[in-house]
């Protein structure tokens, strides 16, 4: 049997959305402001990090009887992220470790290289993808919770939504405003 685990749509659409409250009125603004870099250029430097984001956030893992892999679409280039795949029988442990904000996220160590591999926290199902993994490797899951609750994404989704009514406003002053 294989499970396909994906980025929950809560977090992929917020943080989809926050990079265009972040980025959208800078166009607008560099050329307000006769700013060196043009308009033009920004925007599509602003479109190709959208693109590359979203391929970030396009990730899958996929469990099957064999092993765990994760995997990105075949247009996302691997210098930027690379997928990996480990073997059940290849899974040593799974060790935690703590964030620079204090979090914990949980690593899978390898039996032969001692190499990690990072457990994907932010997918739909996460507690069906951590009872999968005890199924096949024996570990010890019961601890395992994901590194941030929905409704952590939802606070950030609505303070979102509200810098693009910001950007709306920056975004029109920006436009009808004589320069």
């Amino acid at each position: 049997m294989t499970d396909v685990f994906k980025v929950s749509p809560l977090i992929r659409i917020t943080l989809l959305l926050l990079y265009i409250a972040l980025t959208a009125p800078l166009p607008f603004l560099s050329d307000f402001t006769h700013a060196a870099i043009p308009a033009s250029w920004l925007s599509i430097g602003l479109a190709i990090g959208f693109i590359f984001l979203y391929g970030a956030l396009s990730d899958r893992l996929i469990l099957d009887n064999q092993g765990i892999s994760l995997v990105y679409p075949r247009w996302f280039p691997t210098f930027l992220r690379k997928g990996w795949s480990l073997a059940w029988q290849d899974i040593k442990a799974l060790k935690p470790r703590i964030t620079g904000q204090g979090g914990i996220v949980y690593y899978f160590v390898s039996k032969d290289s001692e190499q990690a591999y990072l457990l994907p926290m932010r997918v739909v199902g996460f507690t069906r993808l951590v009872k999968r993994v005890e199924e096949h490797t024996g570990i010890d899951t019961r601890d395992i919770r994901p590194l941030a609750q929905p409704w952590m994404y939802l606070i950030l989704l609505v303070f979102t939504l509200l810098l693009l009514l910001m950007d709306g406003w920056t975004i029109y002053t920006a436009l009808t405003l004589p320069h």
